[in-house]
């Protein structure tokens, strides 16, 4: 057993410093030899956990995407309305990509087809959440006439997707304020006048901005 715990300690110690260097350099620049001696364990201990560079990126990406199934996964409660479901998990995305690096990470070599093994997809299973959550929301008369679920989902997962590439050299675009901004502007025309009023574009329990 306590073999076993040092394997996943030093397996996870690689997937951080991992995550770590190639947010910080991209897929390509970061070199194994900087990775290992990062997570104080030889090159030998890397290649034992991982036979390549692309099957440690695919285990960032695995990691991002647990990262983000607790974002996504949180129990609803009787009475939740679904649009503030989103709205909260987009502020909770938001906020994990400016403070978790392998969240940030995952999602970044997502973007990198050099990157690429079979694996999880972050983009991918936002997505696909996303436009289930619309889905639901319109099924339960959430959605202003008209609005098609699709079209919203395509707006909320580009508008996402903007904010997480442009947060690489501008941290504003991570912030609260920005992302409430756009769920302000974004609301009045995507929810129905049922559930308008309710919706906190800041998300719940923040003091809406």
């Amino acid at each position: 057993m306590a073999r076993q715990e040092r394997a996943l300690r030093t397996r996870n110690a690689l997937i951080d410093s991992a995550a770590e260097q190639f947010d910080r350099d991209g897929f390509e620049t970061a070199s194994l030899a900087t990775i290992s001696a990062c997570a104080g364990v030889s090159n030998g201990a890397l290649h034992f956990h991982f036979a390549s560079k692309a099957a440690l990126a695919g285990a960032v990406r695995e990691a991002a995407a647990q990262r983000l199934g607790r974002i996504t996964g949180s129990e609803r409660r009787p009475g939740d309305v679904t649009l503030q479901t989103l709205i909260d998990a987009s502020h909770a995305l938001v906020q994990g990509l400016r403070g978790d690096v392998v969240l940030r990470a995952g999602f970044g070599l997502g973007n990198n087809p050099a990157s690429r093994d079979p694996g999880e997809d972050p983009h991918g299973l936002w997505q696909d959440w996303v436009e289930a959550t619309f889905a639901r929301a319109d099924r339960e008369g959430e959605l202003a006439p008209k609005v098609s679920p699709h079209d919203a989902a395509l707006a909320v997962v580009a508008a996402l997707a903007g904010f997480e590439a442009l947060g690489g050299q501008d941290p504003q675009w991570l912030s609260p304020t920005t992302l409430t901004r756009f769920w302000g502007l974004l609301l009045p025309r995507l929810a129905h006048e049922s559930v308008l009023e309710g919706l906190l574009a800041s998300g719940a329990g923040s003091e809406d901005i």
